[in-house]
């Protein structure tokens, strides 16, 4: 019997050999290439509403691939099968971040992309996104339409030679007309650059280099281990970024250290600040709109994901504009980018999106704008953050991963009976909108089922991170109590 396969948050991911074989890369390869040829995709609401162009099969393809276990192999099998379903496909001369392959897309008006990588995920993981014409990610309406195509057999795989494409430099370039490198060259920055072995490697590095910025690369090689972690820019992961601008303080003094961090396929980033005290994705993404809003002067719609810290709406509600929460998962931030509505698109995983760059998350864009914020305001991360604390209050936020293949069944049974209270504080709402999120006076807790592992996310933020501790803890136990009881 063929395996079930189904679209996640962001595509399609599986353990290597177990899930995530040859034979069933080539089965949702086949599935891409029926999609691209079948007319009802013409009717899918991104043509019919958003105003994004058709282009038909023959615009063809790229597909891309990380650094992970067999990702070039695995995309070598997507491209030959891709072609021999008569779609033009060229496969990426070597591994490249997403938003590299999601800006190709648009830039070259292909058809679509193809990007194996399993992000942030384990080592033990790789993934299948598919990128639509917009160059972001899929709708759920898009990846239904590609799962009704499977078949339930693999395709034959043909060993024809598979024409490769570079798109480094096109993509490298555009990068380089979204920010203000030069006032960027002229501040007194020091940048460490850690893309945690994952297919950024070397993107900032060659632009901060051709601009005469300084930098400290680490993590910078081809690992498929990831140096034994999940790569994903998580506090417990840091040790190497903090310990390389520790070490810097005392040589660079009259330069502003940061460090810029990016996950697995560099869509997905972090920051740290000239202390080396880590700046978790709620920070990283609240610098960035207040720099949009202070010193680009952009006005408009502000989307942020349901576990997205609060301090996003205060921030751009002091500015008059108008907040909107989008469930978990890029996608859902796409409609309101493609459609220009929308400045800014946010969530706590780290990805975050521009109206007049792509409907993408773009992690090497981030710590661009990271820097162009230090330049125009002449101070460092840290003392900018406490800029922030001191106008809207102070936020800390804390994420526990709880590995529960009940995960499902844990938020549906709060949702239907939340607590009055968890560690002593009063449940003042209910919200509902992707998991069950508990809000207090002052601060909330989200239960939330990952869709692509078997994992219960629980996520809080409070006013200290003492009150983060106790309620996440609280959180989890309550998470065991209802999958036990």
């Amino acid at each position: 019997m063929a395996q079930t396969i189904r679209f996640g948050t962001d595509g399609w991911r599986g353990v290597i050999a177990r899930d995530f074989t040859f034979d069933n890369v080539a089965r949702v390869a086949a599935a891409t290439a029926r999609y691209l040829a079948d007319p009802a995709r013409r009717d899918l609401p991104f043509y019919r509403d958003w105003g994004v162009p058709y282009r038909g099969p023959e615009a063809g393809v790229v597909v891309g691939y990380d650094t992970r276990f067999l990702s070039r192999e695995f995309a070598e099998t997507v491209a030959r099968v891709l072609a021999a379903e008569g779609i033009p496909a060229a496969l990426t001369d070597a591994p490249v971040p997403t938003p590299a392959l999601s800006y190709i897309v648009v830039a070259r008006r292909l058809a679509g992309a193809v990007m194996l990588t399993a992000s942030h995920n384990p080592p033990r993981y790789n993934g299948f996104k598919f990128k639509p014409e917009y160059g972001g990610s899929a709708t759920k309406d898009a990846t239904d339409l590609i799962e009704r195509h499977l078949p339930p057999r693999p395709p034959d795989v043909p060993e024809d030679a598979v024409v490769t494409t570079s798109i480094r430099e096109e993509y490298l370039s555009a990068l380089e007309g979204r920010v203000d490198l030069n006032a960027i060259g002229a501040a007194p920055v020091h940048v460490v650059v850690d893309p945690m072995y994952g297919s950024a490697q070397g993107y900032l590095a060659e632009l901060l280099r051709a601009h005469g910025i300084p930098f400290t690369a680490i993590r910078s090689r081809i690992d498929p281990l990831f140096g034994g972690k999940k790569p994903e820019p998580l506090p417990e992961f840091m040790g190497p970024t903090r310990a390389v601008i520790r070490s810097l303080r005392g040589r660079v003094r009259r330069r502003i250290l940061v460090g810029l961090i990016t996950d697995g396929d560099g869509d997905r980033a972090a920051s740290m600040d000239e202390d080396g005290n880590f700046l978790d994705t709620h920070r990283t993404s609240s610098l960035i709109l207040w720099h949009l809003i202070r010193n680009r002067g952009e006005r408009g719609l502000v989307l942020k994901s349901f576990a997205l810290t609060d301090l996003i709406r205060k921030i751009a509600e002091d500015a008059g504009l108008e907040v909107r929460e989008i469930k978990i998962g890029f996608k859902w931030a796409v409609e309101g980018l493609v459609k220009r509505e929308a400045i800014f698109g946010g969530e706590e995983s780290g990805g975050y999106g521009y109206r007049w760059h792509l409907p993408e998350r773009d992690g090497m864009l981030a710590g661009l704008l990271l820097l162009e914020l230090i330049a125009a305001e002449g101070k460092g991360l840290g003392k900018l953050l406490a800029e922030l604390f001191r106008r809207y209050g102070p936020h800390y936020y804390d994420r526990v991963d709880m590995e529960l293949p009940e995960r499902a069944e844990v938020v549906e049974r709060i949702m239907a009976a939340p607590p009055e209270s968890v560690a002593g504080r009063k449940v003042v709402a209910v919200e509902t909108l992707d998991g069950v999120k508990l809000r207090f006076g002052n601060g909330w807790l989200l239960f939330r089922a990952s869709g692509t592992e078997p994992i219960l996310r629980v996520y809080c933020e409070m006013e200290s991170p003492k009150a983060v501790e106790e309620v996440i803890s609280a959180g989890t136990a309550l998470a065991k109590e209802v999958a036990h009881g």
